[in-house]
This record gives C-alpha cells, structure tokens and sequence, in this order.
C-alpha cells in the first residue's frame, strides 16, 4: 500500500514541474543577477538642462483622492516650475471640479490645469496628451500618491538611457492606507507583498532583457516625441496600458523599462471582490491586446525565442493548472487515491512556492535598500511569506475566471465581483434542483 501511495504521489507531484520552469527558474534567475551585482543608488541629480514634464492624471469621480496626488506631486523634489500637470476629467459625477479648484490655489508653485474629456480613461489621456508640452509626459491615476524623488529618479533615468522610449515606476500598496484599516489587513499585506515581488523581482529582470510586457497604467512614462508617433491609448479595450507598451515595442521600435527607483503608491484593494474584479479586467485586457498584435503568429513552437509566448503560458496555462490542481483533489479520494499522498502532494506545492518566494522577497529586500523605511517595513513582515502562496492561488483562481468571462461576454471596466457570481451560480443551481425535483415528483 505504501508502495502504491508513493506511485501515486510520483505521478501527481510531477506537476510541480511545470510552476518549476515557468516559476521557480526565473525566481533563481532574478536572485543571481540582483545579489551578484552591485546595488546603484541614484544621484538625484541631472546633469545640464532640468527639462520640462508634463503629468497627466485622469480623473473620475476622485474627490476623496485626487488632493493627496496633486499634493504628492507639489511635494516631490522635481523642481515644481518645471512640471505642468493636466486634470483629464472625464465626466465625474462628484465634486472633484471643486477638489481641483481648491488644490490649484493652494499649490501656487504647480501649474495646474483642469480639461474635460470624453467618458474613459483612454480617451482622457488621448484628450490630454494633444495638450502635453515638454520633453516627457508621465501619467499618474489619481488614487495614489508619488514617492518624492520618483519624478526626479525617472527624469534621470530617461536622460541616462537616450533609446529608451518609455518607463513604468514601482507600484506598491500604500502601507499608511493598510495600517489604518485593520478588517482587511492580511488581504492588503498580500497585496503589498505581490506588489513588491511583480516589480522588484519579476520586472526588473525583464527590464533587464527588454521584454516588459506592460507598463503600469497607475504611473508610466514617455518620451514626449514617442508618445506623439504612436497611436494614443486604444479605446476599445480594457488594457489600454498593455496595448501602449505594445506599441512602443513593436509601432516606434523602442524600448520599455523598469525605473525601479521610481515609485507610486496606490490604494490597497477593499477586499476580495474588488480583487476579484480588478485582476479579471488585467486579464481580459491581456487577451484582446495580444490578439490585436499578435493574432495567429503565436504558437507553442515559438517558446524559446518569443518571450510573449512564454508570458502567456505562465500567466493562462499555468494558472489553469494549478487550479484545476487544486480542485481535482476534491474528487480524486473516491478513485481510490490515498488522502495522504494528496496531503503530501500539497505539502510539495506549497514548499516550492515557498521558495520562489523566499527568494522574490530576498530580490525586494535588495532594491529596496534605496527607501530604508519601504525595506524595513517590508522586513517587518516577512512572515508573509508564508501566506503569500495561498494568496497566489485565490489570484489564480481570479485570472482564470477572466479568461472565461473574456470569452462569454464582451470587455467592460465594471463586471460583476466575487459575490454577485456566487449568487447567481446558486441561483442557477437552486432553479436546476427545483426542476428536477419537479420532474421527479411528476413522475411519481
């Protein structure tokens, strides 16, 4: 019987193989070349003329938020009669006109500009970007806050890479925000932790190789030259900031990059349902902007020299594996397979993950020593890293349902949260039950 146990856990635990290609390798990757090299801290300083920027920052309905950005912006270490910033709103229904009115006199050094627009984020930035002026445009949501030297690290980024056309900053969760709201505190530490992990582990090696997927719609930058050869924001999807990225790549020829120094902080995430919704719209956007480029140059036999083929795979096939991983257990005990190879099973899985992260928080940890109040934040919760796992499955979970929401209705920004689809699952489950209980009862 142990025998036969141990058979069975072979044959099953062989699916760690694949989250330990597409997980665990790059995970080692990015640990090497982050501890192998030397750590750079930027000057703050750059050399000759300090150029003219341009911030955008749509706006919709962010009375409760847009002050604190604009304040943000005020209070950064760029010089502020250097930056124009352009409100892009685009049709709020609250009293963000009067936020932004009492915002411009207050900050009397910022130049400050109110613009109405059509419905959407995309086209209030396409709206925006005609009335850009400088050498950069850089475009901020109006929900989160800007690190101060972000603007300044970003700047001299661009100046220090003449051929990069376009930068994404950090994101991470606001830890002020988290610390104050004590109902979802383990969802929003999570957050923080992914956060860290997707930008100061993951992207920096794919900066390193030019192959950003997408830039972060919460804060990017451009050179304005480039921005104004491209196409604007595509509005006719949700993932109007991976379809830039894409034009920037494969439109203009240019390269897309990681400022890591450069860092935006964005509101936690109120709860699972706003998740829920949050990572099925990346994800629906995901699709229909590698369709758009893509269409059907993408196949398997392309893995070893397409990275989008590899991105996809990680961020689809694996996902729908180790879903359906998960969920397989549920009914593989009555076909004879023993609870304790499914525990020992699950025991694997969870110490691999718990290596990938180990080894992404050790890759935080490392380019946060820049921020040493961000890094020793980040210290202080290192026993996320034990929690982080199960979070990466339930956002698994999320990313699938949007592959099957992508394709059973079309792209929208609000689709229904976690809790209306139970409900109506159990609707539809509830109604099912009551006909064949009524068929039964005819049939009787």
């Amino acid at each position: 019987m142990l025998r036969d146990m141990f058979i069975q856990m072979g044959f099953w635990s062989s699916w760690l193989i694949i989250p330990a290609i597409f997980e665990l390798i790059p995970a080692v990757r990015a640990w090497l070349w982050n501890h192998l090299r030397p750590t750079t801290v930027p000057t703050g300083e750059i050399p000759g003329r300090m150029p003219r920027i341009t911030i955008l920052v749509p706006v919709y309905n962010s009375a409760d938020t847009l002050e604190n950005c604009l304040q943000s912006i005020a209070q950064s270490t760029y010089p502020n009669e250097l930056i124009n910033v352009i409100c892009a709103n685009n049709k709020s229904r609250d009293n963000s006109r009067q936020v932004f009115q009492r915002a411009q006199s207050e900050l009397k050094g910022l130049q400050i500009q109110w613009l109405d627009a059509e419905q959407g984020k995309a086209r209030a930035l396409n709206t925006a970007i005609y009335a850009s002026t400088g050498d950069y445009v850089v475009t901020m949501d109006s929900d989160g806050t800007l690190e101060p030297h972000a603007l300044m690290n970003i700047v001299q980024n661009f100046v220090a890479h003449p051929k990069v056309q376009a930068q994404t900053g950090t994101i991470l969760s606001n830890k002020f925000l988290i610390d104050r709201d004590p109902n979802h505190r383990l969802i929003h530490l999570n957050e923080y932790l992914e956060y860290a992990i997707a930008f100061l582990a993951g992207r920096t090696v794919e900066s390193k190789d030019d192959r950003i997927f997408t830039m972060s719609g919460a804060f990017s930058a451009f050179r304005r030259a480039a921005l104004m050869q491209s196409r604007l924001y595509n509005v006719d999807t949700v993932g109007e900031d991976t379809d830039m990225t894409f034009q920037v790549r494969y439109y203009l020829k240019g390269r897309v990059v990681l400022c890591p120094t450069a860092i935006f902080y964005v509101e936690p995430a109120n709860g699972w349902n706003e998740l829920y919704v949050q990572r099925q719209r990346w994800q629906r956007g995901e699709i229909e902007v590698v369709r758009h480029f893509m269409g059907n140059h993408l196949n398997i036999r392309g893995i070893l020299k397409n990275f989008l083929v590899r991105r996809l795979i990680v961020d689809h096939t694996v996902s729908f594996l180790k879903v359906i991983w998960l969920f397989a257990m549920l009914v593989l005990v009555p076909f004879g397979y023993s609870p304790w190879m499914l525990l020992y099973s699950v025991m694997a899985m969870y110490i691999l993950y718990l290596i990938i992260t180990v080894l992404n928080f050790s890759n935080g940890l490392k380019y946060l020593a820049f921020k040493p109040q961000e890094r020793e934040y980040m210290r202080k919760h290192w026993w996320l890293i034990f929690t982080q796992p199960g979070y990466n499955f339930v956002i698994s979970f999320f990313r699938v349902m949007g592959v099957i929401n992508a394709m059973l209705a079309p792209a929208k920004w609000t689709t229904s949260n976690l809790s209306k689809e139970r409900h109506a699952i159990k609707r539809v489950f509830v109604h099912d039950l009551k006909k064949v209980r009524y068929r039964e009862e005819k049939e009787n």
